[in-house]
């Protein structure tokens, strides 16, 4: 890597302790919060599930994303409404059966925006650049290597 490209990179680090089987305390930087599973899943449902905070993270970046594209390209964003659907079969997870991956087969996004004064084909433009530019997106889309040890 060269010492221009070690510049520009950002390194995020978060810290996450057991509390029990199901729920973890997660911390990044000043902020923390529960992760944990519904009570069908044997959690206490004090917090998202895993899962669902992979989508809320989808969800933040769109947004964060989709504003700096816009305010770049000097369209007029007023509001921006964001659905995220995932569909998954938790049999991986659960040790039923090995037959399909463990994530997410199919995640639908729906991006309600309200622009001033853009064409349809601005807003489709934007939206492809959004998609593209978003960096959970590109981690949930691409292989991202991921090394897991032991300390």
């Amino acid at each position: 890597m060269s010492e221009e490209t070690a510049k520009r990179q950002v390194n995020v680090t978060i810290h996450a302790e057991s509390e029990t089987a199901s729920r973890a305390k997660i911390k990044a930087g000043k902020f923390e919060m529960i992760i944990d599973e519904p009570i069908p899943m044997g959690g206490t449902d004090l917090g998202p599930s895993p899962i669902q905070v992979l989508l809320m993270s989808l969800a933040g970046c769109l947004n964060v994303t989709g504003h700096e594209v816009a305010k770049q390209r000097g369209m007029k964003l007023n509001g921006l409404k964001i659905k995220i659907e995932g569909t998954m079969n938790p049999c991986t997870f659960m040790g039923c059966s090995y037959d399909e991956r463990a994530g997410f087969q199919q995640i639908n996004v729906t991006m309600d925006t309200d622009f001033e004064n853009a064409t349809d084909e601005e807003i489709v433009s934007w939206m492809k650049e959004t998609e593209m530019r978003c960096p959970v997106t590109d981690n949930i889309k691409d292989s991202t290597k991921i090394e897991v040890t032991h300390k």
